[in-house]
Formats: structure tokens, sequence, C-alpha cells
């Protein structure tokens, strides 16, 4: 199984996962171009995706997505929840799944996993491919007892680390703007990934990656600092989703 990110922050998302003959998708926040170009960047032919996963409706995550897999015939897969507020946003998502269970796409077994974040019935995934299990987890406000028992035990885990609490406090953004990342419903700080890092059985955590990131409110230094903090490793190991490039091919052996 491998992993990689076609760009991770606030102006568009996009991860994929390969294990055997299956590719998965998960969000689409680009461009049809955009998104073409940053998958040529990592080798892979759109009309080898499978599936699109869609975590929720929020235009960084959906708003490329059925322009994209229209184009490419591609199938896409959402709750229900977010498939009716996507359709309210004027993107049509389609086939939801339930969000408490298992499903199968080709060689790749995705478990949704229920979120704190201010969308309609937002998801994220683990995805297992029989030896090893990523974990995907952005977008998320709070850390709750399931996701700590559903992320124990990752041998790949991309984190969210929106922000650093004092730079969001300081920062540019306007006081509701940052109550609302700063919420219950809002985005994971540094320090909440680190202490829901703490808290996960790591024993068999190859890659870790930090994702997601503001670009006002954060540092990838010391989004780095935290994580390595929390795995009593070196800030080096720590990878970076960037916005821009996204993030290479992972592979989990």
């Amino acid at each position: 199984m491998r992993f990689a990110s076609l760009g991770s922050g606030s102006r568009g998302n996009a991860t994929l996962i390969q294990y055997s003959d299956t590719t998965l998708m998960v969000d689409c926040g680009f461009s049809i171009a955009e998104t073409e170009l940053r998958l040529a960047r990592l080798h892979v032919d759109p009309a080898s995706i499978a599936a699109i996963l869609v975590t929720h409706e929020h235009t960084d995550h959906a708003s490329g997505v059925m322009r994209f897999a229209l184009k490419h015939g591609i199938a896409v897969r959402c709750t229900a929840g977010t498939r009716q507020a996507c359709l309210e946003r004027g993107f049509e998502v389609a086939e939801p799944f339930e969000s408490q269970s298992k499903f199968v796409v080709g060689d790749i077994e995705v478990t949704p996993v229920t979120v704190p974040h201010d969308a309609r019935e937002p998801t994220q995934f683990l995805f297992d491919g029989g030896a090893h299990r990523f974990g995907l987890l952005t977008d998320v406000g709070s850390v709750t007892p399931h996701m700590r028992r559903m992320f124990s035990g990752c041998a790949a885990l991309l984190l969210e680390c929106n922000h650093d609490r004092d730079m969001l406090e300081d920062g540019p953004y306007p006081p509701s703007l940052k109550h609302r990342v700063g919420g219950p419903l809002g985005h994971l700080s540094n320090a909440q990934a680190a202490d829901l890092l703490r808290s996960l059985d790591k024993q068999w955590l190859q890659h870790l990656v930090a994702a997601h990131l503001s670009d006002k409110n954060n540092t990838p230094a010391l989004a780095q600092a935290a994580l390595a903090e929390a795995m009593d490793c070196d800030e080096e190991w720590i990878g970076v989703a960037d916005q821009e490039i996204g993030l290479d091919w992972r592979e989990i052996d």
C-alpha cells in the first residue's frame, strides 16, 4: 500500500491511496486542469482511479469532484448528508455510503470514521489492504474517544495540524473566524494533534504526515515539532503535506 497528496490546505485538498490494482482519491478541491497536472506529477492516469471518496461538502474538498469524475468516468461516494449538502451547493455527488459501515472498493477495504466538524455528516477514513492500515484524519474540531479507538494501530497516518494556537489568536483572522477554526467543530491545532497521537497505539507506525496546515496560522516547523515531541522522534522524520506540491508517494512496507 502507498499514499500521496496532491495538495493539502485551505485552497484545495486531494489524497491518493493505492493497493494492488486499486487507486482511490479522497476529495478533489482543485480544477480539472490542476488536478490532472498534479496527478501527472505523481504519474497517475486519471482513468486508473476507481472511485473518489468525499469527506464533506466544503469547497476546498468537494468543489472539483463532479467535474473531474464526469470527465473521467469515476464513481463518487460519500455519506447521504454530504451528498445533500453538495447538491445544495451546486455540485452533485452520487452513491451514498453508511457512515458507520465498512465497504470495499476493488482491493481496498474502506472504514468511514465520523468526526466533529461544521459540515453535514462528515467522515474521515481508514484504508486496509490486508497487511497494513492507512489513516486519513483532517478537518476535525476536537478529538473523540471514537477517533482514538479507530486510528490506533495504523501503519501510516495523515494527520491534521491546522494551526498553532498562539498564531491563530494573534493572527489576521476576524474574531468570528478564529472562533470557528479553534472551536470544537473547526480544525485541530498542533497541540490537539499531538495529544491525540500520544493516546494512539503507534507500534506499527511507519509514516506520520502533518496535513491541512494553515498558511496564516501555522508553520511546518511548528507542526513537526509538536508531533515529534509526541512521537519522541527527530522532527525531520515527520512529513508535511504541502498546499502547492502535495506529498510524494510514501510506501507502507
